[in-house]
Formats: structure tokens, sequence, C-alpha cells
């Protein structure tokens, strides 16, 4: 309808899926580096979670592109089955013939079957793989058995991949003590999270220039903010919030989205509370119609993949795992670059400041010996970013000037937005942990630094020893009050309270942090950065 108005050739922001607007960011790059690692794992569990709309079907459907011509592919798209069913539909999505009768079947029977089609499989130099969506509709019985599943082996490898993808709360399922062998297969695991504020922008440019846009973009700067902030950054979300600020532009006869419109389109697309009952039940078929429309694109893309991998054109996908895992994440060497604290101004004055020369990226096996076992020299190495500040043997301990903060369970790109080194702990293959000081995070792979050496380490190798802790040193402003804080944040000192926690919540959810509207060490640590506060950032 306003298209044309535009200057565009179709509509931007449909939620239909299209390939043709692919936007892979670099989380969504990310993500899809850890789905190619775990299929090298020769079996076990791959895990993808991430809110509605997040993304996880793009990357799904991206990883069967590059999935390596020797592997057949099982696709469920409604797990909500009992056992038997489960096991019939994944053995007529692998195309076994001759299964008995759905009526008498057992499941031994459906297992014997499995069985005998993956050790003809292997035999004959093809892997498979397995993958669940919605995997959070499975009950704990369907993630027994899929368990009990990669339980057929040969003597040198499991026989069967399976990749859940699901919402967040597979996660916390996932760590029920009755899953806890499950939880023990998981090789590779990734949380795919909402979209920066550049990302949104990149975002939408990319699909207006898709669907035909030459001149500058219908949405002014404030638009472009606000549509972030009120889309959290879901690809989804932001599809309905653009494409309703269009055509309320467009209704208005205005040549571009401003603030005010995107703040109208959100009051029209989100504040169910505001809606009538026909408008919220029409609503609640938009949401369902667009679920479905996701689960039906992926299946069809699992079509097209077999239909390619029976000779019909289509995709060209690399011929073995490796090939398809360093197209994602091929490590990159640097010759020279500056340190974390050297891009921090003042702390460039530091040891820790010196440019090191890049180590080539290697295996974490030979870098293990290197590796800090005492966490009290971890933290003095990490301590000399922030230098004029005498850290604590163990500042978690400390109540001085410089503060840690440790997190248990942050993924990278988390620790992207907040650009500062710290420590993780990774582990070897028998358990036991070592410290390492992460100083930088490129697109393809993670600097650690060892002494006076830097080393690139790719990010999949890392992910797969990494459990997601997360700990940094910070200080603490001197005003970081509630209402100092949401004076510096636009607000007043006067605010009361609930204003002043709306406005701390907000800049949370722009930051991708958990908006509480509380100003723990996270938000002050980002709101720092956002005051540009000179301190030590990561090497990018």
């Amino acid at each position: 309808m306003y298209a044309p108005s535009f200057g565009l050739a179709r509509e931007p922001f449909s939620i239909a899926p299209d390939p043709r607007f692919l936007f892979m960011s670099e989380r969504h790059r990310e993500a899809l580096a850890h789905l190619l690692f775990g299929l090298q794992g020769g079996g076990g569990f791959v895990l993808l979670t991430g809110e509605i709309g997040a993304g996880k079907t793009t990357v799904c459907r991206c990883f069967l592109e590059q999935l390596p011509a020797h592997c057949n592919v099982a696709y469920i798209f409604n797990p909500r089955l009992t056992v038997t069913e489960l096991l019939r539909a994944v053995a007529e999505e692998f195309r076994i013939g001759a299964l008995p009768p759905a009526a008498t079947a057992t499941v031994k029977d459906y297992v014997d079957a499995l069985n005998a089609f993956l050790l003809r499989e292997h035999a004959a130099g093809r892997n498979n793989v397995l993958i669940i969506d919605e995997a959070q509709d499975l009950t704990p019985e369907l993630l027994e058995q899929l368990r009990l599943l990669t339980n057929l082996e040969t003597a040198e490898r499991k026989l069967l991949q399976i990749v859940l993808i699901g919402q967040p709360e597979l996660r916390t399922m996932l760590q029920a003590p009755q899953l806890a062998a499950l939880a023990q297969r998981v090789i590779a695991r990734y949380h795919l999270q909402a979209l920066s504020a550049a990302e949104t922008e990149a975002y939408v440019r990319h699909r207006l220039e898709v669907a035909g846009a030459q001149g500058p973009l219908p949405f002014d700067a404030g638009a472009l903010k606000r549509l972030h902030a009120l889309a959290r950054g879901v690809p989804r979300r932001i599809n309905l919030l653009a494409d309703r600020a269009l055509l309320g532009a467009w209704s208005q006869r205005r040549e571009r989205v401003d603030r005010r419109t995107v703040a109208q389109a959100a009051r029209e697309v989100f504040d169910d509370a505001a809606l009538t009952p026909a408008t919220r039940s029409r609503r609640i078929a938009l949401a369902a119609g667009a679920g479905l429309l996701a689960a039906a694109g992926l299946w069809a893309a699992v079509q097209h993949w077999r239909a390619d991998r029976s000779g019909a054109p289509g995709i060209t996908a690399p011929r073995d795992a490796a090939a398809a895992a360093a197209q994602a994440s091929a490590p990159a060497v640097a010759a020279s670059p500056a340190a974390s604290a050297a891009a921090a101004g003042a702390a460039g004055a530091s040891a820790a400041a010196s440019a090191p020369v890049v180590i080539p990226a290697i295996g974490l096996d030979a870098l293990w010996p290197r590796l800090e076992a005492d966490d009290t020299a971890a933290w003095r190495a990490l301590a000399t970013y922030w230098p004029g500040t005498a850290a604590a043997d163990d500042p978690c301990a400390a109540d001085g000037p410089l503060r840690c903060h440790r997190s248990a369970a942050l993924t990278l790109a988390q620790i992207r937005q907040l650009d500062r080194p710290g420590l993780l702990t990774l582990v070897d293959p028998a358990g036991r942990p070592r410290s390492a000081l992460l100083v930088g995070l490129r697109e393809r792979d993670a600097l650690l630094r060892l002494g006076t050496d830097t080393v690139a380490l790719p990010i999949d190798a890392l992910a797969a020893r990494w459990r997601g802790d997360f700990s940094t040193l910070w200080r603490r402003p001197a005003g970081n009050d509630a209402a100092a804080i949401a004076a510096q944040l636009g607000g007043s000192e006067h605010d009361d309270a609930a204003a002043q926690r709306a406005r701390i919540a907000a800049f949370q959810r722009a930051q991708g942090l958990s908006a509480d509207g509380r100003a723990g060490p996270l938000t002050l640590m980002q709101l720092n950065r956002a005051a540009g506060v000179s301190e030590p950032r990561l090497e990018h």
C-alpha cells in the first residue's frame, strides 16, 4: 500500500520468511559458528535458544545451507508428540522404509529401525543430523528418549547429532536434576541475543535497500533510536513496528517517519492493555501466524536442501564440516593490535597497554599450560589494565575503589556490549578449570593475554571450553543513587521513584541488559561507557 510512496518496489518489513531479506548480524554469525562447531563433535546435543522472533529460524536456514553434502537431515517442527509418534516422525524424516504399522509399533521397533539405518549410513560415510524446532515444548520423557538415541554408536563415534532450537525456557528445562545426563551431552550452546541499536539500524537499512530504496532512509535518527528501544532489538518486532510506522507516515502524507510516529505505531502494535477484545484476538492470530510462517519457511528450506542433495540446482554447500566451520569461524591474525588499555585513554599508560604481537591462532590444548591455575595471579594480571589503583589479591572479597563483578551466565555478545577485559573460566576435558584473561573480541576470534603475548583463538574453540562465566573490575562512580543516574539519562532528580526506575530500565534495554530498573554493577559500567569515562576497552 505505502511502498510506491517511499520509492519501494515491495513491502520491506513483511513477516513472511523471504531469503532475499536475509540479514546476519554479528551475533547471528556467532550462533551459526556454534552450530557448525557442534556438527564436528561427532554426536551429542547442540543447543540454540533465543526469544520469539530473535532470528533462530534465520540461523537454522544458514546452517542448512552450509551442511556438508554427506549429511542426512531430519527436521521436526512440532515436537508436541508422544514418544512413539516422535520416533516415527524421525524415522519418516530420514525416509526409513518398511516401518511397522503405527497402531502396533513399539518404541523398540522404531529404535531398532533407526539404529540399522544409522549404521548403514555410517558405513557409507554419511552423517546424520536431527533438528528439533520449538524444543521448549518437549516433555522430560521425550528429552530422555532423545538422550537415549545419542547412545546409538560404534566403537569410534556417536551415530546421531541432535540440534535443539527453542525459546529461553529450554535452558531452564535442561537445568532440572532429572535431565542432568542430557545436559552433560550438550557439546555446544548459544543464546541468541537481540540486535544492538547499531545492528537495528543496519537491519532496517538492509531490508529497505532489498525492497528497492535508493535515497535517504525514510526514518530519521530519532525514529531509529525509538524503533530499537520499543522493538527491543527483536527482528520480528522490528518488522511489525517499522511496517506500521511507515503506514502511519504514509497515511499522514509524511515523507519520513519520526519518533512520534514510531511511538504511535508501537501503541497500536504492542500495547495489549489498550486493545479491544476483537483487536486482541486479531493480534494473537497475527502472532500465531508469524510463528507458523517461520516454521513453514524453515520446512521449505529443508525440502530445498534435500532437493539440492538429490542433484537439483540450488544451494551450494562446503564438502565437509571443517570447511563449513572455517567459513563461519576462521581466525583472523593481526600484525600488531593495540591492547585494550591503550584504547582507554589514561589507561594506556599501564604496563598492559603495550602493543604485543598477536600469535597466530592455535589450538586451546597447546595453550593450556600457559593459562593461570591461580586465581590470584589472574586477578593481578587483570588489574594491570586499571593503572593507578591497587587491586586486592581477591577484589571480590575487598571493599576498595576497584571492585569486582562476577557474572555466571553471559554470552560473548553481552561481553562485546560491556566492552571491557575480564576473566573467563575454561575447563579441560576432565573438568579441571583454568583462568583466561580476555582482552579482545573480534568477529571470528577471541584475544587472550598470556604474559606478554596475546593469542588469537577461534571463538568456537573458546566456546567449547567456556561455561558462560565472566569476571571483571569496575570503579563505582561518585554519584550513583537512582535520582542522579536518572538525571544523567535525561530525567530530573525530582522525578518520583517509578519514573526513575522506568528511565533506568529504558537505558538497560537499550544496552541489552536485564531491564529491572535498578542500577547494579553492569548498568553502572554501561553508564560509564555511555558517558565517555576512560576505562579499559576490549581490542576489536
